[in-house]
């Protein structure tokens, strides 16, 4: 038996990659007049926001999506000065020192407005805002009967300067399916009332998928998300590179006889003599417990499989008659390039979205490594 102690796991974030991926998509935008902003919300979907965010600006975005206005003012902090729009918060969220600090705001509702507007009146600056029009997803965003008097309030209130309206596809995922025209329909009746009340907004749509699939959904700006990070979104090839890989190593090896069993439940059993090798890393540290009985992993460039159940702090990897020395690195998922598993194999072992996987991967355990930081 021999025994190791090595870093018990490592995400590696290729900006190179994510760089090449933002450019596409930036130039997608670009042939339909369109200006690209890469969402990077959820600590990028667990890529870290603010070397994301610079990355990205490089490689062609102008503008930046978050979720929260806490995410857009970390942006901010670190010296980002690119357009940045936040479209979620509570109804107790002040939107104060978002409006101090350029951060464009949705609205989706007459009472989300006023609080904006009575933000904007104490800091003494006009608010930026976005209509968000509901055409079909049923979340966030005006009800079409409403939409009409939103405009209106909107258009009146000194205190907010409209520039944008916006919306979300439900299945732009899954092209040709028909709620996306139902949607875009929706969403061109929309403009045509904000267009009657006086305003010139502009218009944005298209995500990953509508990016990728249908120029003419691009109008004046795009959302890619997922799409940047190199996960494809649309049943068709892309040239989209994989940002995240996911990496641990052996720590200890030991070799078992036909007939035992492993780990919890002892749902798995050796049909013959063979050596286990034991990885730090288990369901506290991103490896869903469901893939127990499912996945494999890459050791020394060959796949194995992993034997028994996932467990919180690590997983045994079936590795027959070879013996990987302690500290042999395990590549967990990545691009697929060395015929390692990837974030979308998982998924779809899983029954999840890849989206799901990497965003899974912001854990205390798991440290973070940048490659390409100082390219351009």
């Amino acid at each position: 038996m021999t025994e190791h102690h090595s870093p018990r796991a490592e995400v590696t974030i290729d900006l190179g990659a994510l760089r090449h991926n933002v450019a596409l998509l930036a130039g997608r935008a670009s042939a339909s007049g369109a200006e690209t902003m890469a969402v990077v919300k959820a600590d990028a979907y667990g890529h870290g926001a603010v070397p994301v965010a610079r990355a990205a600006i490089s490689a062609g975005a102008t503008w930046l999506g978050t979720c929260s206005l806490a995410e857009a003012l970390e942006l901010r902090k670190a010296g980002i000065t690119a357009r940045l729009f936040s479209w979620l918060d509570t109804a107790e969220a002040d939107f104060a020192g978002g409006i101090e600090k350029d951060v464009d705001l949705a609205v989706s509702s007459e009472a989300e407005l006023a609080r904006i507007a009575e933000a904007a009146r104490r800091t003494g600056k006009r608010a930026r805002v976005h209509l968000k029009i509901d055409t079909g997803l049923s979340r966030n965003g005006c009800p079409a009967y409403a939409w009409p008097q939103l405009v209106k309030a909107a258009a009146a209130r000194s205190e907010v300067d409209v520039v944008a309206m916006w919306s979300h596809f439900a299945c732009a995922d899954e092209p040709g399916h028909p709620s996306i025209d139902r949607q875009a329909e929706q969403f061109a009746a929309a403009y045509t009332v904000a267009r009657e009340e006086g305003l010139n907004p502009l218009r944005h749509i298209a995500n990953s998928a509508a990016t990728l699939t249908r120029p003419d959904l691009h109008f004046d700006l795009v959302r890619p998300g997922i799409a940047i990070y190199g996960l494809n979104p649309v049943p068709r090839k892309e040239d989209l590179r994989p940002v995240m890989s996911f990496r641990s190593s052996v720590v200890l090896t030991k070799r078992i006889e036909a007939g035992s069993s492993v780990s919890y439940g002892h749902t798995w059993t050796a049909t013959r003599a063979t050596n286990l090798a034991l990885v730090p890393v288990g369901y506290a540290d991103g490896v869903p417990r469901t893939l127990s009985g499912r996945m494999s992993v890459l050791v020394n460039g060959e796949r194995r499989q992993v034997a028994g159940r996932v467990c919180m702090d690590q997983i045994v990897v079936d590795c027959g008659d070879d013996e990987p020395a302690a500290g042999s690195e395990v590549v967990l998922f990545g691009s697929g390039e060395r015929g390692e598993p990837t974030a979308t194999e998982w998924a779809n072992t899983i029954g999840t979205i890849d989206y799901e996987i990497v965003t899974g991967m912001y854990r205390p355990r798991v440290a973070r490594r940048y490659l390409g930081e100082g390219d351009r």
